[in-house]
């Protein structure tokens, strides 16, 4: 059940754990570079957060637990569908990772995180002041 701080946050709290996720895939990417037979692979961010969010207009499957249908991280929210890159001009051993692009999705990735990350500080702020009164 979502509490009122949830509520206050909005999806941002969401979008903000997505985009750590998109991180360590495009980090991922970049470090395996040079790895033969390697295929790239990205978050489809405006799906995952639609899914995330309860959104995603499909079907949804109703479980016991939430370990029987799909992955999930570490801590326990499901995982976002990854969804591998079609290369530009794949490589003669299989790689489909360019580096030009990754490091673009990567530095795009991390300005809009962020953004994220001063919006919801400043939705802390200003939750604060109303608070405090000041």
């Amino acid at each position: 059940m979502p509490s009122s701080i949830d509520n206050y946050i909005g999806v941002h709290a969401t979008a903000l754990k997505l985009r750590s996720q998109r991180t360590e895939v495009l980090a991922a990417n970049l470090a395996n570079a040079d790895t033969p037979g390697y295929r790239a692979r990205d978050i489809d961010f405006k799906h995952a957060l639609a899914a995330a969010s309860g959104q995603g207009g499909g079907v949804h499957l109703q479980t016991t637990r939430a370990g029987h249908i799909g992955a999930a991280t570490a801590n326990g929210s499901p995982a976002p569908e990854l969804k591998y890159r079609t290369p530009l001009a794949p490589a003669l051993d299989g790689n489909t990772v360019d580096g030009q692009l990754e490091q673009a999705a990567f530095a795009e990735n991390t300005v809009r995180y962020q953004a994220t990350l001063s919006f919801i500080s400043s939705k802390f702020r200003a939750l604060m002041t109303a608070i405090t009164g000041q």
